[in-house]
C-alpha cells in the first residue's frame, strides 16, 4: 500500500519533511495549487493531471512508498516570484503541478503530469 500524505504551505512542509522518515522507501511529492470550496484546485493544469496521477500512485508506485501532496497555498501567493517554492533549493519549483522524488532527480512538470507514459516512468525507475 502506499502511504499517503497531506501537507498544507511552505512552513508545513518544512516542519513535515524535517521530522518525516520514509524508513528508505521512495518518497514521492505532488505540489499542487490549494482546492477551492469545491474540492478542485484553483489551478487548471493541476486539476487536468490529477486524475492521471491519481492512476499512476496506484498502479505504478511502488508498494511501500510514500505519496506526499502539498498545496503550495492560493492563487496570489503561488504567483508571487518570492514563494518560498520557488527558491527552496530542494524544491525549486517554477510551475505547478510538479512531482518529484524527493532528494532524488526523478521529476515531472506541469503537462508532464499529466502523461500516463511519463507517470508509469517516474514511478517505476530506480533512484
Amino acid at each position: 500500500m502506499v502511504h499517503k500524505h497531506h501537507v498544507a504551505g511552505y512552513d508545513a512542509f518544512v516542519a513535515f519533511m524535517k521530522d518525516f522518515n520514509g524508513h528508505g522507501a521512495p518518497i514521492n511529492i505532488l505540489f499542487t495549487g490549494a482546492k477551492l470550496e469545491n474540492g478542485q484546485s484553483w489551478c487548471g493544469d493541476c486539476v487536468e493531471a490529477a486524475p492521471f496521477i491519481e492512476k499512476g500512485v496506484e498502479k505504478d508506485a511502488p508498494k511501500d512508498s510514500h505519496f506526499i501532496y502539498v498545496d503550495v497555498g492560493d492563487r496570489p501567493t503561488w504567483k508571487d516570484m518570492n514563494n518560498a517554492f520557488r527558491k527552496d533549493t530542494n524544491t525549486r519549483l517554477s510551475v505547478i503541478p510538479t512531482m518529484i522524488r524527493w532528494k532524488n532527480p526523478q521529476r515531472l512538470e506541469g503537462e508532464q503530469c499529466a502523461k500516463a507514459d511519463l507517470l508509469e516512468l517516474f514511478f517505476t525507475e530506480e533512484d
